[in-house]
């Protein structure tokens, strides 16, 4: 389930700054300009990730990713099913799949595909791929619903001049 008309809450506007601000932790880091928040049914923030793919060197260390790792660890997809992920871009396919697999039933996301596209151009540190996270999800079994792109200008500021 996706609804492209859903409005973000005033909650959901909230954790999506807080992963725009692990996105620029992320940078400052030496990483990647990515974010995410995990939060349980009540909305209370449970894990945060950053992007760790730069130090890493593991093309799979997505902030995303590396909250779902965290996530599974600890919750079943049945609580996960409750929960929301709030991320700083759109989940690529390959964190779409991870969120998938993992139960979460709503992601949030402040800046889309599209307009990271047009940020990193031809950056090979980022060959964005054109599949959005909501036909990834459309392609499961199950229903997840997704809310986004919001906030996509305060999403933008981590990335600016980082992938000059």
């Amino acid at each position: 389930m996706s609804d492209s008309s859903a409005q973000p809450t005033e909650r959901d506007l909230a954790r999506l700054r807080d992963a725009i601000a692990l996105a620029g932790s992320a940078v400052a880091h030496g990483n990647h300009p990515f974010g995410a928040v995990l939060t349980d049914a009540d909305g209370t923030v449970v894990l945060q990730a950053e992007n760790s793919v730069t130090t890493d060197v593991d093309c799979t260390a997505h902030a995303e990713t590396a909250l779902i790792r965290m996530a599974s660890h600890r919750y079943t997809p049945t609580e996960l099913r409750d929960f929301t992920l709030y991320t700083s871009c759109e989940p690529c396919a390959m964190c779409s799949g991870a969120i998938y697999w993992a139960g979460v039933g709503r992601v949030v996301y402040a800046l889309g595909e599209r307009d990271l596209l047009a940020i990193t151009g031809s950056n090979p540190e980022n060959p964005t791929m054109s599949l959005p996270c909501r036909t990834v999800f459309a392609a499961g079994q199950r229903a997840t619903t997704v809310v986004g792109p919001a906030l996509r200008e305060e999403a933008t500021a981590p990335h600016l001049g980082f992938w000059d």
